[in-house]
């Protein structure tokens, strides 16, 4: 059992009633061995119930806990935000899991580019290279303002913070890769580390491609077990079949195909809303449990 130590809001979504919530949750073993670009799976049920993976957004090792960050995308992460508050535990946590960031001295530039909800696994990535002592520059955006987020947390994990807008109503009104083409341009770039939306990613690899920055893509496809058996989060990568699981979830971006990762990803989502409608008229009705 990991008890929720703290609960926070950090933005919500209007036009598509959906939010996204921080929580720090106990986890003493998970905090002590985890490392940049890996994941949790958590269960809101102890013994069924659908298996989520998330980021390890953050950590503490001597105080014991770790931090992931969520978007109410479906109904156990809506039953999350909704039914579990400080105090309460969250029944099963699994991790780390996946392969941990490559962290190495750069003679140039780390360029860390988020969007969205991609922002959060990107913080503890960001920390590493800015602790070993490089070169960060980081740019987040989101379509609006409201839907920023962690903008204090990757300013003190780079050297230099870009943040755009698709609207403009906050920072520059941009798509994340605009700066990103006009560093690459200007700066001694090394290494790109790019996640968001897979359209996202897929735009910043090709933003990326004239200047042949090798550029790391991390991928949150359809997951289960966590461990490679299911055969759930496949993708292709250079041609060949691979698990994000085990073998990721980070990858060379010039490699990932990301059309076939996109389609993958929309296999249930007629059922994924349906499941959602149902659980918000449940807790609506004050019918649906943890």
């Amino acid at each position: 059992m990991h008890k929720i130590l703290e609960k926070r809001q950090l933005s919500y979504d209007r036009e598509r009633d959906q939010s996204v919530f921080y929580y720090k949750v106990e986890a003493p073993e998970i905090a002590r061995n985890r490392k940049a670009g890996q994941f949790i799976i958590f269960q809101i049920d102890e013994d069924w119930g659908e298996r989520v993976p998330l980021t390890i957004a953050d950590a503490n090792a001597e105080e014991g806990w770790i931090a992931i960050v969520f978007q109410t995308v479906g109904a156990t992460t809506r039953k999350l935000s909704v039914k579990f508050n400080v105090g309460d535990s969250i029944p099963v946590i699994v991790g780390p899991l996946g392969r941990p960031t490559h962290i190495e001295k750069k003679d140039g530039i780390v360029l860390c580019v988020g969007g969205g909800v991609g922002i959060a696994p990107l913080h503890p990535i960001a920390q590493a290279h800015h602790k070993l002592g490089n070169k960060v520059v980081t740019v987040i955006g989101a379509r609006t303002k409201e839907l920023l987020f962690f903008e204090d947390e990757m300013r003190d994990a780079s050297s230099e913070l870009i943040v755009v807008t698709d609207d403009g109503s906050y920072g520059r009104k941009a798509l994340v890769t605009e700066p990103l083409k006009e560093l690459c341009d200007k700066e001694k770039v090394d290494e790109i580390i790019s996640i968001g939306p897979p359209i996202m990613m897929k735009f910043c690899v090709a933003a990326a491609r004239p200047f042949g920055v090798p550029i790391t893509t991390s991928l949150n496809t359809i997951m289960i077990d966590g461990t490679g058996m299911c055969g759930c989060c496949r993708v292709k990568v250079g041609g060949e079949t691979k698990f994000v699981c085990v073998d990721g979830p980070e990858f060379n971006g010039y490699e990932v195909d990301f059309d076939n990762m996109m389609q993958r990803m929309t296999a249930f989502k007629d059922k994924e809303r349906e499941a959602d409608h149902k659980c918000r008229i449940g807790l609506d009705a004050g019918k649906v449990s943890a």
